[in-house]
């Protein structure tokens, strides 16, 4: 690990801050996919590969959807379950199932905490078009700890709240484009039976 880590941790801190305070979604989105590209073209901790970055010209990511756009509440009525994740830097990372989101039309997604220090929220999603049109192994929406976060409205006195949840963030693990890195991908309850043409598509390039 070296201070470059903690520069692209603090630039995509900053991006979603940008997310959450640009009041049109869609020129929200538009700026986050130019500093998605930005990090990955440029950034020494990027995943891309070297031949992959050699002539990179951004990734492929569907055009804005409003209707993949949903606030919705945490519901904390989920029974107890515990994942032990090994990842290939981090060692074996756990998360705890604390709550689940449900988006109408689409299905339910698992919240989970990621039980590690400082902690934080770990929202996964694999769609019907996984290995086909989007990586096999799903995406991320919400991860907190690296300063994934869309927003929503939280009572700090009660626990619950909502969280904003638009899938045309949905964004590939560094492990779809680096094979060297072992990422934490979706397990069943984060799997919709639906098909999600917003975020970021797979494979980099057009087949």
């Amino acid at each position: 690990m070296s201070l470059s880590l903690l520069d692209w941790r603090r630039q995509v801190a900053a991006l979603y801050a940008s997310v959450r305070s640009t009041p049109d979604p869609e020129h929200a989105h538009a700026t986050w996919r130019a500093g998605r590209d930005e990090l990955l073209a440029t950034h020494p901790d990027s995943p891309l590969l070297a031949e992959d970055r050699a002539d990179f010209a951004g990734l492929r990511v569907a055009a804005y959807d409003p209707a993949l756009r949903h606030e919705v509440a945490a519901d904390p009525d989920v029974e107890p379950h515990r994942l032990e994740v090994a990842t290939g830097t981090d060692g074996v990372v756990v998360f705890e199932r604390i709550a689940v989101l449900r988006l109408p039309g689409l299905g339910g997604l698992d919240v989970w905490w990621l039980g590690a220090y400082g902690g934080g929220l770990f929202v996964p999603v694999k769609d019907a078009l996984a290995g086909r049109e989007t990586y096999g192994g799903g995406r991320y929406l919400l991860d907190t700890v690296k300063g994934a976060d869309l927003g929503g409205d939280v009572d700090p006195g009660t626990g619950r709240g909502t969280l904003v949840v638009d899938l045309n963030f949905a964004y590939n693990p560094s492990c779809a484009y680096d094979p060297a890195w072992a990422c934490p991908l979706a397990p069943p309850g984060n799997t919709l039976a639906a098909p999600v043409r917003g975020g970021e598509l797979y494979p980099l390039r057009t087949p």
